[in-house]
């Protein structure tokens, strides 16, 4: 395994050597990948372009992220800069490296919107943004070449998995009464949460250290917060969804200014739940402060697919589905 991190060394090391002027693109290209970004676009496709689409990125998201949450706990390995003094950290990042996050959902996300576009354009646009986000977080210094294509793989594995499955499993909850449908989505937003706990727990278990030259970076990398921030957002879709279904649904068509009006109340309904609760809610590694925040995702979840879109009906801002 050395080895490997060594030869990755070389890269990167290689890569930073073309010049400080690739800094600012590659931190573009990484923004692309963040949650930050993700919560800015995935509601605009949601409530003002097509939200089935929306819907299946925003759930492939989510079920990228629990996964890749629990394969970081299980490999607990390195970032670049951790591991040596020569590569430069341009970015800064608290979890385990490996496999890419940005990878795996890159693909995940954008090949879910590629396939749902269904041009060829979109395909290609799709593997451009794919491609820079991961040489980005080389160059960058927070990833090895292998966590990229640790990634990509999983990341292509899931969608290839949501585009088989995605139709004849939603024909199959439709069936489903809405209680059976809310009971089935807990399920799975807890079985996000059970993936990531082995290895937490064995870690804790055999009181892990980490190499002490990387000692100080991972401090902080076994933690289960971002696994309970994606539990709770899946299941607060879903809950979302099931109510949005009983009241009618939505109509993503409208007035250019509806859109913009749309865009901007939900938003602010999301940062007002996702920053009020915080100031009111406990942090840190507690069970009550786990618990308070896979709530406060859900209520960010369940806004997002049935609480703002019921809003905008009620304002004008949208027509009833049915």
């Amino acid at each position: 395994m050395e080895t490997i991190l060594n030869v990755g060394i070389n890269w990167i090391v290689s890569l930073q050597g073309l010049g400080g002027w690739l800094t600012l693109p590659m931190k573009f290209f990484s923004f692309l990948g963040t949650e930050e970004f993700y919560m800015l676009v995935l509601p605009a496709l949601y409530w003002c372009i097509n939200s089935s689409l929306g819907i299946q990125v925003a759930f492939i998201l989510m079920v990228s992220g629990g996964v890749n949450e629990a394969f970081k706990m299980a490999f607990h390995g390195p970032r670049p800069y951790w591991y040596s003094s020569q590569v430069k950290g341009l970015a800064t990042e608290t979890s385990f490296g490996v496999p890419s996050g940005h990878a795996q959902n890159a693909i995940s996300v954008w090949g879910i919107m590629a396939a749902g576009i269904r041009k060829w354009w979109a395909w290609l646009v799709a593997a451009i943004i794919i491609f820079f986000i991961g040489f980005s977080r080389l160059y960058l210094g927070v990833h090895f070449p292998h966590d990229l294509l640790l990634g990509w793989l999983i990341g292509g594995l899931l969608l290839w998995l949501m585009v088989r499955f995605w139709n004849p499993m939603a024909a199959w909850l439709k069936k489903c009464s809405p209680g059976q449908q809310i009971l089935l989505a807990f399920l799975a937003s807890l079985a996000l949460i059970v993936l990531p706990l082995i290895p937490f727990f064995w870690l804790g278990a055999v009181n892990w250290q980490p190499p002490q030259a990387w000692a100080e970076y991972a401090a902080g990398a076994v933690t289960m917060e971002g696994t309970m921030t994606t539990a709770g957002t899946f299941f607060g879709l879903a809950l979302g969804l099931v109510w949005l279904d009983r009241k009618g649904g939505f109509k993503t068509s409208g007035a250019w200014w509806q859109l913009v009006l749309r865009y901007l109340l939900g938003v602010a309904g999301v940062l007002v739940i996702r920053y009020g609760l915080k100031a009111i809610f406990p942090e840190g590694a507690s069970l009550l402060a786990f618990a308070l925040r896979y709530l406060r995702y859900t209520l960010i979840g369940a806004w997002m697919t049935g609480g703002a879109p019921l809003v905008f009906v009620w304002l004008k801002l949208a027509g009833k589905a049915k």
